[in-house]
């Protein structure tokens, strides 16, 4: 009877030590699976990776509406102050065989700009497709009719104070009227015009280097204008800008003494011809013309389409693409059809 009472203990006793040790068992097989569930791998073997924050272009951030100013060319008011600062600086053949400038500013702050000078009407055609306030000192006729006819956001140093706009000592009259960005901005506002903008920019940005693998060798670009305006560009390999000259003349700044410079530039060809007897111009810059897309030492031939007078310009490759522009400034250089643009 002893005998048989000590087997069943020994066989309950070998029973519950099968649970308990099946129990650990199924305890540790749930524990395992759901610690695989959770992490998938062990902790020590997750890599974690660090996304890049996407890049923005800087050369036409925020929404600023962009002042569009006129600039006078003539040698009598070199230097020019703050072109350094635009974002894209037009240049196009006037009276005399002289060209003038239009610099766009976005979104500076800048104690001054100039000289000013009178507008043109052809320089309108650019500032709308840029959605700028157009800025300049006194106008042509056809200049006047069209503001006036087209109702351009405009202001004339005519009109304005002179805390809008003054005249400097150092160079004489009519070449030293400057202003600067605070006060065309109040006078914006006094005006009613919008000073915000959500347009989108006239080139097509990326962060990107753009580097034309397939160009040619463009480290000068010779620019012959007129036979008074023969405008240079050297391009500077460290920088990876272009230095410009005008006449033989480096050019700099009137207001730090810095090279100006440029990181792309844009070559437009167009028929102009002569309309008055001071010997105003006009030009034909709609429908689609030849021209350049220079940056970083290279140069590739490009379209230039201009379908209305104030739609954007599109710049495409011979490959029917809209090229990508550096993020960086630019001078669109719209010349003569003639003009003998040399690269070396």
């Amino acid at each position: 009877m002893k005998k048989n009472v000590g087997v069943i203990v020994l066989v309950v006793i070998l029973i519950i030590a099968i649970l308990v040790t099946g129990g650990l068992l199924v305890y540790k097989i749930l524990t395992d699976k759901k610690q695989t569930v959770n992490n998938e791998v062990p902790p020590e073997e997750v890599e974690i990776v660090e996304l890049e924050p996407e890049k923005e272009v800087q050369i036409y951030a925020g929404n600023d509406r962009p002042i569009a100013v006129m600039i006078d060319n003539h040698k009598s008011a070199w230097p020019h102050a703050n072109i350094n600062e635009a974002y894209m600086v037009y240049e196009i053949i006037v009276e005399g065989a002289e060209t003038r400038l239009m610099a766009l500013f976005k979104g500076k702050d800048l104690e001054k700009i100039g000289p000013v000078r009178s507008a043109r009407h052809y320089f309108i055609d650019y500032a709308v497709e840029n959605d700028a306030i157009y800025v300049h000192y006194g106008w042509s006729p056809k200049a006047q009719s069209d503001i006036s006819t087209y109702d351009i956001n405009n202001i004339n140093g005519i009109f304005e104070s002179t805390t809008t706009f003054w005249r400097v000592r150092d160079k004489y009259a009519p070449h030293n009227a400057v202003t600067n960005t605070e006060n065309l901005l109040e006078s914006a506002k006094d005006k009613g015009y919008r000073t915000t903008s959500i347009s989108d920019s006239v080139l097509n940005y990326t962060t990107e280097e753009v580097n034309l693998e397939e160009g040619q060798v463009a480290n000068t670009v010779d620019i012959p204008i007129s036979y008074i305006q023969k405008v240079n560009y050297k391009y500077d390999e460290e920088r990876k800008v272009y230095v410009r000259y005008a006449r033989g003349t480096k050019q700099v700044d009137w207001v730090t003494g810095e090279d100006v410079v440029t990181k792309n530039i844009i070559i437009t060809f167009i028929d102009n011809t002569t309309i008055d007897s001071s010997g105003r111009q006009d030009i034909y810059n709609l429908g689609t013309k030849d021209g350049y897309y220079i940056t970083n030492g290279k140069a590739i031939p490009i379209t230039c389409t201009k379908n209305s007078r104030f739609e954007q310009t599109v710049y495409k490759n011979l490959q029917g693409e809209e090229i990508e522009v550096n993020d960086g400034n630019t001078f669109v250089q719209i010349c003569p059809i003639d003009t003998n643009v040399v690269f070396e």
